[in-house]
């Protein structure tokens, strides 16, 4: 993390004068399309994407290309559990990256492929901090009905006992809720029932979006100021009090700064600090396009047509005309993972994050 932070200075230079030029330090590789969920909030399962997905030897000379630069991977999908070689493409992350943290999340229906490929990760990436999301929407009944699939929830409930059992000290499992229309008035239960009685290592929350990547634009699933603010100002009292360890510690006070930069970002409907994606973060979708980030999903190159160089996308000509709009704040959005990265170069909101990392 050290690491990171003394490249901090070079990323807010790159935002500002183009110079040095960096490779990101945040990756999300969505490794599919497919999903077996159903989900009120995401139509990711009905897309198919410009090509073939990318094979475990394509992955490889990526993330050669890519080198040690990337601290943080997530994982996503699609349902990441999907792709039977999950565990090489981590051991390929891995060995080419050395990357200080591996996200996946899981929408926990496929409970012993999930269990003995989270296992094998783990024991092969040992120095790096493994963390297992499970997505919960609701409790019994209303998660599986958030979800589009009958017996989520017991199945969810299984694979989350299996992986709690898991004994490798680099593994750390939480719960992800996506507060959205459909449940922000239950997210007091979800959160006295997940810390009460599966007290998982985190406990962390995204607004629902509508975004290109989910196919989800006019969706109407977003809920509104008023409802998100009420249900956040539950939440966030209760982060407060509680105690975390090790990576959860700094990623809980991270959170905290989020949930105060969403509610501004909707009230002002503009960046209310200098956004990082296409400078810090980046995306890989399934058919090797690489986007600044996924709510617009705008490609900015193919891997395959640059020969899996990451470098000849990142700094096209095509990446730099993104990176200028952004800079100039035509867009605004609180995704959540390119959040982070703005968070960690934006100043004031990083001493923040650091006082209370040091007094917590």
């Amino acid at each position: 993390m050290i690491d990171v932070l003394l490249q901090v200075p070079q990323y807010i230079l790159f935002r500002h004068i183009g110079r040095p030029r960096k490779l990101p330090i945040n990756i999300t590789l969505s490794v599919t399309y497919h999903c077996n969920s159903r989900c009120k909030t995401c139509n990711i399962w009905r897309k198919r994407g410009n090509g073939e997905e990318l094979s475990l030897e394509e992955l490889d000379l990526i993330f050669r290309s890519l080198g040690k630069t990337p601290y943080w991977f997530t994982i996503s999908g699609g349902e990441p559990f999907l792709r039977r070689d999950l565990a090489d493409i981590c051991r390929s992350i891995y060995h080419h990256c050395e990357p200080g943290i591996i996200n996946i999340a899981t929408n926990g229906l496929l409970c012993d492929i999930i269990a003995e490929t989270v296992s094998q990760i783990a024991a092969s990436c040992p120095r790096t901090h493994l963390v297992i999301n499970l997505s919960l929407d609701g409790i019994g009944g209303e998660h599986d009905n958030l979800r589009g699939v009958p017996g989520n929830w017991d199945r969810a409930m299984r694979t989350y006992r299996t992986l709690k059992s898991l004994d490798h000290s680099n593994l750390e499992i939480g719960v992800h809720t996506v507060i959205s229309r459909h449940n922000v008035n239950s997210l007091s239960q979800i959160y006295e029932y997940v810390t009460a009685e599966l007290k998982p290592d985190s406990y962390i929350t995204e607004i629902a979006e509508e975004r290109v990547e989910l196919d989800t634009i006019g969706a109407g699933i977003t809920p509104s100021l008023e409802e998100y603010v009420t249900a956040i100002d539950y939440l966030s009292p209760k982060i407060k009090q509680s105690r975390f360890s090790g990576i959860s510690r700094i990623t809980q006070a991270f959170r905290l700064q989020y949930y105060t930069f969403v509610k501004q970002t909707m009230r002002r409907k503009r960046q209310v600090i200098p956004c990082y994606a296409g400078f810090a973060s980046a995306q890989i979708a399934p058919d090797a396009d690489v986007w600044m980030c996924c709510i617009k999903a705008e490609p900015i190159g193919n891997l395959r047509d640059a020969d899996y160089d990451f470098r000849k996308v990142w700094f096209s000509r095509k990446a730099n005309e993104l990176r200028r709009r952004i800079k100039s704040k035509e867009c605004y959005c609180p995704m959540a993972n390119a959040s982070y990265t703005s968070m960690l170069h934006h100043l004031p909101t990083l001493a923040k994050v650091g006082w209370r990392v040091l007094t917590s």
